[in-house]
């Protein structure tokens, strides 16, 4: 799976000039049909997807282009998680963040719970992809949970790839260039759409 920008078009281009990589291999991925379409829930919108999917030209695997705003196999997109997943590491509970977001108490206590066993995984990922893209970073301090500690660090990053790729314009340059983003695409850019999968990748993509 590779993660690319929302906008369709811009992926067909990039794949007709031969500018997407393999993540296995770095072969030049091809136009190889599409995946089920599918809907995703964001904040004020559903939408409708059909990820394009591509194959390698040189080691033959094939890959979903999964636009930067959604994550692997949720229903809502990134933006919407993101927001529940700040909330809590501003105290919220789950119910208090459903009713917020217009979600069944349920759905977001799963995200959470999701994420609640991995919190130190996501502080170290996001700190590394920080220390390796800033030319002079500075580590947050230790918050007043492991909640506000995780979302520091993604902050942090989101700040240095930032602050590096064009100037504070909002550029991540890992894995396949994505464009101008948000913090939590972002996130999902660097974890390849993996923010809440069950295995994370042993360090930021691209890097």
């Amino acid at each position: 799976m590779v993660t690319v920008e929302v906008d369709a078009a811009g992926v067909e281009r990039r794949l007709g000039e031969g500018q997407l990589a393999c993540p296995s291999c770095g072969g030049r991925l091809s136009r190889w049909g599409h995946a089920r379409p599918r809907t995703v829930r964001g904040l004020e919108a559903v939408l409708r997807v059909r990820p394009r999917r591509a194959r390698c030209s040189g080691c033959s695997v094939t890959h979903v282009l999964l636009p930067v705003s959604c994550l692997l196999r949720r229903a809502d997109t990134v933006e919407v998680i993101g927001a529940a997943l700040a909330a809590r590491a501003g105290g919220a509970g789950h119910r208090t963040i459903a009713a917020r977001l217009g979600r069944a108490p349920e759905t977001v206590r799963g995200w959470l719970r999701r994420l609640t066993g991995r919190l130190e995984t996501v502080r170290s990922f996001f700190t590394t992809l920080m220390v390796r893209v800033e030319v002079d970073p500075v580590i947050p301090e230790a918050g007043v949970s492991a909640w506000a500690d995780a979302l520091s660090a993604i902050c942090g990053a989101w700040t240095a790839t930032s602050s590096r790729f064009r100037g504070g314009s909002g550029v991540l340059g890992v894995g396949s260039s994505v464009g101008l983003v948000t913090l939590w695409r972002s996130a999902c850019a660097a974890t390849s759409g993996r923010l809440l999968s069950p295995s994370w990748p042993a360090s930021p993509v691209g890097w």
